[in-house]
Protein backbone atom coordinates (compact mmCIF):
# COMPACT_ATOMS: atom_id res chain seq x y z
CA UNK A 1 0.00 0.00 0.00
CA UNK A 2 3.09 2.40 0.87
CA UNK A 3 4.64 2.00 -2.62
CA UNK A 4 1.46 2.96 -4.03
CA UNK A 5 1.82 6.40 -2.75
CA UNK A 6 5.52 6.51 -3.20
CA UNK A 7 5.15 5.53 -6.93
CA UNK A 8 2.48 8.34 -7.53
CA UNK A 9 4.75 11.01 -7.33
CA UNK A 10 7.54 9.20 -9.91
CA UNK A 11 7.21 10.22 -13.62
CA UNK A 12 6.51 7.56 -16.01
CA UNK A 13 8.47 6.81 -19.34
CA UNK A 14 5.79 9.11 -21.04
CA UNK A 15 6.53 11.98 -18.46
CA UNK A 16 9.92 11.47 -19.63
CA UNK A 17 9.47 11.80 -23.52
CA UNK A 18 7.46 15.06 -23.27
CA UNK A 19 10.49 16.44 -21.10
CA UNK A 20 13.13 15.35 -23.60
CA UNK A 21 10.82 16.55 -26.33
CA UNK A 22 10.37 19.94 -24.74
CA UNK A 23 14.50 20.46 -23.93
CA UNK A 24 14.86 19.12 -27.57
CA UNK A 25 12.29 21.51 -28.96
CA UNK A 26 13.53 24.86 -26.53
CA UNK A 27 17.27 24.34 -27.42
CA UNK A 28 17.77 22.29 -30.45
CA UNK A 29 19.92 19.59 -31.23
CA UNK A 30 23.13 21.58 -31.46
CA UNK A 31 22.88 23.53 -27.48
CA UNK A 32 22.34 20.00 -26.01
CA UNK A 33 25.85 19.37 -26.11
CA UNK A 34 27.31 21.98 -24.97
CA UNK A 35 24.29 22.00 -22.20
CA UNK A 36 26.00 18.93 -20.85
CA UNK A 37 29.46 19.72 -20.80
CA UNK A 38 29.04 22.54 -18.76
CA UNK A 39 26.73 20.12 -16.25
CA UNK A 40 29.86 18.08 -16.69
CA UNK A 41 31.95 20.45 -15.55
CA UNK A 42 29.90 21.33 -12.67
CA UNK A 43 29.49 18.05 -11.16
CA UNK A 44 33.03 17.58 -11.64
CA UNK A 45 33.84 21.06 -9.67
CA UNK A 46 31.74 19.82 -6.83
CA UNK A 47 33.22 16.32 -6.59
CA UNK A 48 36.71 18.13 -6.48
CA UNK A 49 35.35 20.86 -3.90
CA UNK A 50 33.70 18.08 -1.89
CA UNK A 51 37.38 16.20 -2.05
CA UNK A 52 39.36 18.82 -1.38
CA UNK A 53 36.72 19.42 1.88
CA UNK A 54 37.69 15.81 3.14
CA UNK A 55 41.47 16.75 2.81
CA UNK A 56 41.18 19.53 5.04
CA UNK A 57 38.82 17.38 7.57
CA UNK A 58 42.05 15.05 7.66
CA UNK A 59 44.68 16.98 7.96
CA UNK A 60 43.58 18.99 10.55
CA UNK A 61 42.28 14.98 12.32
CA UNK A 62 45.89 14.67 11.82
CA UNK A 63 47.00 17.76 13.77
CA UNK A 64 45.22 17.61 16.41
CA UNK A 65 46.63 13.91 17.49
Amino acid sequence: MLSNYILLGMPGVGTWVVIVVAILILFGGKKIPELMRGIGGGIKEFKDATKEDETKKEDTNNLDR
